[in-house]
């Protein structure tokens, strides 16, 4: 399952970037601005991906789609304001308070 869901977030990142013949991204290596500014893919599926991927590392299979839009939007702005922090430490920034 978790295969098939990496495979279609890859396919929809490579159709929607303006580099279509990029068939892997690195999230690793992605700074803020890269996130915010849409120089990779459209922020909401890279959201979408990092939702996945904190679900599946705590084995939750239950998406709050209200939950996901707000931490879409809190992801956007502290990425605005932090354009040179790499996306995922600040997805964990946002993310850590709703885990405790």
């Amino acid at each position: 399952m978790l295969r098939q869901i990496a495979i279609f977030l890859g396919l929809l990142v490579v159709e929607s970037s303006p580099l279509a013949a990029q068939v892997t991204l690195d999230v690793s290596k992605l700074t803020c601005e890269q996130f915010a500014m849409y120089k990779v893919t459209n922020p909401k599926y890279l959201a979408v991906w990092l939702s996945g991927y904190d679900h599946g590392k705590r084995g939750d299979a239950v998406i709050d789609m209200q939950q996901l839009v707000a931490n879409t939007e809190k992801l956007e702005d502290y990425c605005l304001k932090n354009p040179h922090v790499p996306m995922m430490k600040a997805a964990e920034t946002i993310l850590e308070p709703q885990k405790q």
